[in-house]
Parts: C-alpha cells; structure tokens; sequence
C-alpha cells in the first residue's frame, strides 16, 4: 500500500513539472533536467527541417507527444482539457451533438471514417503540405490552405478516436506551423512584395481554423496565441482607415476568397473576448457592399439568386454564408440569418445534385442546368464540404431535421463518393456519368473532402431541445449523457433493422427522439409490447419509464424511389434506395461476377447491390435485368458509373 502511494505521488509530481513546463509555450519549453532524452527517442517521422539551432524546441516538442501516451489518462486530463469560449453565443443552439470522443461508430459511416484516417490523413504528404511555410515561397499560390484543413480534420478525427499515430502527427505539424509565424503575425507562405495578394488571406483562414480546433482539442495557449497574432494582423492591415488595405482587392472571386474570413474571426472572437475581432466581421460585411464588392446580402435580399452574387463561384461563396450563420448565433442579429435562409432555398430548389452536391465548372449554374459529365466538372469536393457546414450550422440554429435531411443525402452520397475507401485518394470532381478521376495528390479537394467525412460525428446523435435525439442509424455506441448511454444495433443502410438498446442508471422517465427519414413511407417503435407510430415534424418522442436494457425496435421501409432526369437528363432516370443514390456501374454487371445474386468483387470495401429485373433500355427491344450499387460505392475499380440511365421507362 505504502509503495503504490509513494508511486502515485511521484507520478504526480512528475506531471505537475510537465505541467508548469509546457504552459510556458512551446518556444520557451524546458524539460527538467532529470528527464532530458537523446533526440533518438524523438517520435517517429519526426520532420527535419529546422537546423541545430531549433533541436531543443523541437525535442520538447517531441516530446511533449510522447509524454501524451506515457501517461496518457491522467495528462489528457490536466492538459488536454477543452476550453470553453469566453463569449457564449446569443442564439442559443436547438440541436447539440454530443462530444466526439462519446461516440463509437462502427458500421458503415464508421468504417469510412477509419478509412479516412488509415489511408488518407496518415499517409498525407507532410512534408509536400508543410514546404510552402519552413521555405517561402509555396510552389503554387493556395498551398497554404493545406496545413490549416489537414489539422482541423485530424484534430477531429483524433478527438473521436484518439488515435496516437494520428496525435503525434498533427503535433508535428502544429509545432511547426507555429513555428513558421513570423513576430507581426504573418502565416501565409507569399514572400514581402507579394503579402496579401491571391489566396493569401485565404490560407491565414485555414490557419485560424486549424489551430482553433487544435486549441479547442487540447486547450494548447500557444496555439490561441498564433491566431491572436493573425487575428491583430488581419485587423490591422484591413479596414477602412487611412493607410489599411481594402479586403475585397485582397483576394480571388470579387473578394469572396479573403472575406470568407468572417467564419474563424467569429469563432477568435467568442474565445478571446477581444471586441476588436467582431468589429473586423462587420467591416467585411461593409465591404461586401462596396461597389467592386460581391453584394451577398443585399443581392441574396434582391434577387433570392445565388447565382446573382458576386461571381457565383460557389466554394467561397459557401464559405461566406457559413461565417454569416456564425456571426448571426454569436451577436442575435436576425437581419444576418435571413439572406442565408434564401440562399438555402434556391439552392436546393434550383442547383442541387441529387447526390446532395452543387456547381459546374466550380460555379452555379441557371436554374436546374444540372450538367453531370466529366468535362462538366461537377461536384467540386470543397463545394460538398462547405454545403454540409452550411447545414450543419443551421441545423444547430433550428434544429429543423430538414437540413439533416440535407446532410444526410450529401453523405452518404457525393461526400463519401468522392474518397476511395481503398486507396484515400479524392476525386477533385466527381462525376455522376463517367469514371471517378480519384488523386492522391495535393489539391483543395484532397484536403476538402476528408475534412467532411471528419465532421460525421457533428450529426449522429444529439440533443434537440435538450432530448437525447438519434438522427442517423448507424452501428454505434453513445454516451449521451453521464447517466445515459445508447448502443444502436444495425448494418444500416444494407438492410432496415435497427435496434437501440437503452443503458440508463436508473430507473426514471425521461423523453428519446428519434429521427424519422424524410425517405421512409412507415415507421414504428416498438419497447416491450408497446408499438409508438406518431410521430410529427420528422421526430417520433417517446417519453416513458424507461430501465436499464430497454430495447427500442425500428420497424422503417427503405422504399426504391424513381427520379426523372430533369433539364439536363429529360427522358433518363436514376433511383434512389432510402437515403442512396444507386449507379449502374458496368464492373459489376458481367457474368463472371455474379453468382447467385451474390458479387463476388472481394476488394470493395462494402458489397451492398440491389438487382433489378425486367428494365427495357432506350433503343433496346428487349428487357435486361442487371445490379445497382450505391454511388458512393462505385467506381471503385476505375471504370465508369452511370447514375442516369436511358430507360423507356422507369421501374415496373
């Protein structure tokens, strides 16, 4: 006993001395000398581009890595806390999820989830990322933006499964980011007569957003104190004093570029307190009006067309509208939501996929020209991205199951068909009549397209209105909150059964939503030997006495849906199953993969098909039977998919 005790204090003390050190920032970092260690115990991969004169940073660094998993419990604990912001949101949240590490994903989103991490972001090119900051200049004017997605996916994806390969290497990285700051505040990767032209605003965006996660993840100051310098560097070059630089010369597509700043300066603002960082949101704002501006709000109020704002370039345009929604929760400011609201309505009324994407050539186009060949360069993986942060955010807001509905489709479709489970490589475009073009190097999409699927724990399950809410039937456990817990059993979307079983510890009544899919004809509920069906507004509440082990069996259809082609596509159809869209995907159709209703393609990561008989294509006399695959799914194997299909008509 007494030797256990003495162990537990020296444990202690030992933190406590990693503790006062490392708070001092990574730059002044000093390790007590009784713990100093040769550089070869350094982590593994560790980079080599700083001189001799950065070795002791860069070993407290490395070290400060390794200490996270010597005493990984007690450490995460004292020093991997997450902040809470010093400006609490006037609007207050009607959906909340719970924290990423409460949830265990294991089924279909689950295993593309650890795809996204084993075969993407830990086989990123780190050095080929990070270049553009340890030698300015970069190699092409948007490297910059790289360093800052790569982080904020990683510390995602590392929140919810604390993968230590995935720590060790966004350490790496976050070290040297900061590291590459110069004193004003300067991150981006332009040498002087080129500062603040191009995408160079743009990249400081992405640093701002990743560190801030980073910060949020760990609760490492230095990290906040990065983005403070950047933010005071934004605000003192931009503005509309004399000798300040117009934001909207500063950077590509009428400013939209460099004004998408608005989002993280928001988010610097609710975790610093400075008012000065919400006041350079409402000059952007301003700036939006000027006269070489792109007009957001005043033409979305206008016109209800995205397609008359600005350029129409829809990735940064996104992007602004995410900053709005934020700026609208954080200051009450109901003129701010509204042009978001519209935006929201012409989109998926006009120049959504129906793969839950938008943009040809990279912009909107006329009202629904929705042209889906490869040299229409359609789907741009960012624009996928930014539109389910979009969603996210007003799902927050309202708590509205339409944008989750929104969410969902743009998941389980476009979003997860544009990463090879395989591979990780990204399809920049991702075309729903021809081959994904799948790429493994570095481009905005390949940094775009993982960040997305990292943010699938943002809508699994959740609060709304402070009801424990299922919203996707995945094979998952949840820790709702500490005195309840949800394990869903499914192999959802494959088949519909889903069972939830109910671990609460204690006996008590209290309400579970569940979300009923926009997609589903029926759905019912059944506890014990009482069925619920009534449900309204996409939510089936069940308030009863619930006990520890109470079962909750679904009972939904997952109904075939025939879509028409529309203006692009007239007289062609495509099907949807429950929340997929299916593809013809010609691999699949030959004889020697088929046997028994069974595909025999052993190297897909997922094998669900769906076999449809009696179809008579255009210009055929005869009837066909052959399978379809979710989109997501196709393409695997480099051929082409088809989405729309020839038929003289649709299912019988």
């Amino acid at each position: 006993m007494k030797f256990t005790f003495l162990i537990s204090c020296i444990k202690w003390i030992f933190i406590l001395l990693i503790t006062i050190s490392f708070t001092t920032g990574a730059k002044s970092f000093q390790l007590p000398a009784i713990l100093k260690f040769s550089m070869e115990d350094k982590i593994e991969g560790a980079s080599q581009s700083y001189n001799d004169s950065n070795q002791e940073n860069k070993a407290a660094f490395a070290f400060s890595g390794k200490i996270n998993y010597w005493i990984k419990d007690e450490y995460d604990k004292m020093l991997f806390s997450e902040p809470k912001p010093v400006i609490e949101n006037k609007i207050q949240d009607a959906f909340t999820s719970i924290p990423f590490q409460q949830q265990q994903l294991t089924g279909y989103l689950g295993k593309r989830m650890k795809q996204n991490i084993v075969e993407r972001l830990l086989k990123i090119d780190e050095k080929g990322i990070m270049d553009g900051y340890l030698q300015r200049p970069g190699n092409h004017p948007w490297i910059g933006e790289h360093a800052g997605k790569y982080i904020e996916t990683a510390c995602n994806a590392w929140k919810n499964t604390h993968d230590e390969r995935l720590k060790r290497q966004i350490d790496r990285m976050v070290f040297e980011l900061i590291h590459a700051q110069l004193e004003d505040g300067y991150l981006g990767t332009y040498i002087p007569p080129e500062y603040w032209t191009s995408w160079d605003v743009w990249s400081h965006k992405y640093n701002l957003y990743g560190l801030l996660a980073y910060y949020k993840a760990t609760g490492y100051q230095p990290a906040l104190d990065a983005c403070k310098k950047m933010g005071n560097l934004i605000c003192t070059t931009f503005g509309n004093k004399p000798g300040q630089r117009n934001i909207i010369t500063a950077g590509e597509h009428m400013g939209m570029a460099a004004t998408s700043i608005l989002d993280p300066m928001v988010e610097l603002y609710r975790y610093t307190g400075d008012l000065k960082y919400l006041n350079f949101c409402y000059y952007i704002l301003d700036a939006w009006e000027q006269t070489n501006g792109p007009k957001i709000i005043s033409s979305l109020l206008a016109t209800a067309k995205v397609t008359k704002v600005g350029n129409g370039k829809a990735y940064e345009m996104l992007s602004n509208l995410v900053g709005l929604t934020n700026l609208y929760r954080v200051t009450g400011d109901n003129t701010l939501l509204r042009p978001v609201l519209i935006a929201w309505h012409d989109i998926v009324n006009n120049r959504l996929y129906i793969t839950g994407t938008a943009s040809s050539m990279e912009y909107f186009q006329d009202d629904e020209i929705l042209p889906a060949a490869a040299k229409d360069n359609m789907g741009e993986g960012c624009v996928t991205t930014t539109w389910i942060q979009l969603n996210k955010s007003l799902l927050d807001i309202t708590g509205d199951l339409k944008y989750l509905d929104e969410i969902e489709k743009s998941v389980y479709n476009h979003l997860l068909a544009a990463e090879n489970p395989l591979t990780g490589c990204v399809s920049y475009y991702t075309p729903l009549m021809d081959k994904k073009p799948f790429n493994c190097d570095i481009t905005c999409c390949t940094s775009s397209v993982p960040r997305g699927i990292a943010m699938i724990p943002y809508f699994t399950t959740g609060l709304i209105n402070n009801i424990p809410t299922v919203l996707l039937y995945e094979n998952a456990n949840y820790k709702e909150t500490n005195d309840l817990s949800l394990q869903v059993v499914t192999d959802f979307p494959k088949n519909n059964h889903v069972a939830i079983i109910v671990n609460t510890s204690a006996t008590s009544p209290f309400s579970i939503a569940l979300r009923v899919p926009s997609w589903t004809t029926s759905f019912s509920a059944t506890i014990g030997d009482t069925v619920y069906t009534k449900y309204s507004n996409g939510l089936m509440i069940v308030n009863r006495i619930w006990r520890l082990g109470d079962t909750i069996k679904l009972l939904f259809d997952t109904p075939i849906q025939e879509l028409k082609g529309g203006k692009s596509y007239p007289n062609q159809f495509a099907f949807k199953r429950g929340p997929q869209v299916l593809a013809f995907d010609p691999s699949l159709n030959g004889e020697h993969l088929i046997t028994d209703n069974q595909i025999l393609q052993k190297d897909w990561i997922e094998l669900h098909a769906y076999f449809v008989n009696s179809i008579e294509p255009e210009g055929k006399s005869e009837k066909m039977d052959f399978y379809l695959v979710p989109f997501a799914d196709a393409g695997l194997t480099g051929g082409a998919v088809y989405v729309w299909l020839p038929l003289k008509q649709a299912l019988p």
